[in-house]
């Protein structure tokens, strides 16, 4: 933290840095200087609140120390985009949640719940601001024109919050959106600078529209008469709303034909359309709100791959190395409930490893260290084995009661995790 002090007080002074090397610094290392950072940045805006209360007067209170967030689950979308533009001034205080008519208390666990629910729902098909690709398995932005971009700029702040939150969010983006979300890693003082602009390629394209960019790489690589055989002009063509909608990829686009001369700039332009142009005003909104929250100097040392790690954390589960951290408090880790648990759970699907690491966690990706980074911990509960496990999600905690045999412990576990939303206290 201090080499990363000292770069920002020096900035491109002669003085040597490491932080001018990105590239020798690992990820969990920039993870800390980010968590550090949002940090610093968190305590300064509380301070000021509070300044701000007393130097009028009034009474301090608690709660103006955080971001407030407050949500019905029936109305989860709606109350959430509400909340966050209301409250757009604290989006840099530490993050709370509460569910109405519930009640669970939030020291970690109702946030990452908050995440996931709402992420679902936004990413949904139905909800129509991103467009899912099965044979990509990725989201993109819609390109659909509309009257308010807004909500592309709150969903831009929920990425940047659940960054400076360390929260890992199961979002499939592709490769790209990081390179365009770090275009430039620094907002620009002057508004009418482009933002979320970079240079794409048809590789880009592969990565979220494999049909469409196989359909291009084989135009670049026919050796016929392109201009007779495909009679294309330099002219794009998209359904909006069952409405076909023609566009110009220069001018006078729609009189110029595609040749095997100008295929390439025909491709190129093609490419630069889908991902930058057609979706602007939609990604500069996501762009601007996830800036609003995580500018940090620390986003100059990430590659966009590093970016994706930060948001999304890891897929892979590897149970055996959450079976060697795991921390045990009233069993031992050869206690007979403990071998059964871990055959068990090794022995379970991907899906229900990931219900399990979710119930535990409040999330099913892995954190940029590993599994040793949840600090995972199992405790004896000292209840009747009638009763189904319990999770602190707060603290990564399992609470499981001495079960007597390996299938009635494996029943009750499946029962626990397969029903495991929504907070309330006994």
């Amino acid at each position: 933290m201090e080499e990363y002090h000292n770069w920002q007080c020096y900035g491109n002074s002669h003085r040597f840095s490491f932080c001018q090397y990105p590239f020798i610094i690992s990820i969990a290392a920039k993870k800390v200087i980010i968590q550090r950072d949002s940090e610093q940045q968190m305590i300064s805006i509380a301070r000021q609140s509070l300044v701000d209360k007393v130097s009028r007067r009034q009474k301090p209170d608690m709660n103006m120390l955080f971001l407030n967030v407050k949500v019905r689950r029936t109305h989860l979308v709606s109350d959430s985009l509400d909340e966050l533009a209301r409250k757009r001034a604290d989006l840099k205080k530490k993050l709370k949640v509460t569910f109405v008519g519930e009640a669970g208390l939030d020291m970690g666990g109702l946030t990452k719940e908050w995440f996931l629910l709402l992420i679902r729902q936004i990413f949904h098909p139905d909800y129509g601001m991103f467009t899912y690709h099965k044979d990509s398995h990725c989201h993109w932005f819609s390109s659909f024109k509309c009257d308010n971009y807004s909500e592309f700029r709150l969903v831009g702040a929920l990425m940047g919050l659940a960054v400076y939150n360390s929260i890992t969010l199961d979002i499939r983006f592709p490769p790209c959106c990081y390179k365009k979300l770090l275009s430039p890693p620094i907002v620009p003082c002057d508004h009418s600078t482009l933002v979320g602009i970079c240079a794409v390629t048809l590789d880009d394209l592969f990565q979220i529209m494999p049909e469409l960019a196989h359909g291009l790489s084989e135009l670049l690589s026919y050796e016929g008469n392109v201009e007779e055989d495909f009679y294309s002009t330099f002219q794009v063509f998209q359904e909006e709303f069952g409405v076909i909608k023609s566009y110009n990829l220069k001018p006078n686009g729609d009189k110029i034909p595609v040749t095997n001369q100008n295929r390439k700039e025909y491709v190129q332009l093609y490419v630069d359309f889908l991902l930058n142009k057609s979706i602007y005003k939609q990604f500069a909104a996501f762009y601007y709100g996830f800036h609003s929250v995580c500018a940090s100097y620390a986003l100059l040392l990430l590659r966009p791959e590093e970016v994706e790690i930060l948001v999304c954390g890891s897929p892979e589960l590897d149970m055996s190395a959450l079976q060697r951290s795991t921390q045990y408090e009233g069993y031992q880790k050869t206690d007979l409930t403990i071998r059964y648990f871990w055959d068990v759970v090794l022995g379970f699907s991907l899906d229900l490893q990931k219900k399990l690491l979710h119930f535990a966690t409040g999330s099913d990706r892995v954190p940029v260290g590993g599994m040793a980074d949840l600090n995972f911990k199992i405790s004896k509960s000292e209840t009747s084995t009638d009763w189904l496990p319990v999770a602190h999600t707060c603290f990564n905690q399992l609470c499981l009661p001495p079960y007597k045999n390996k299938k009635e412990l494996k029943q009750k576990l499946i029962i626990g995790i397969s029903n495991a939303e929504g907070f309330g206290l006994e």
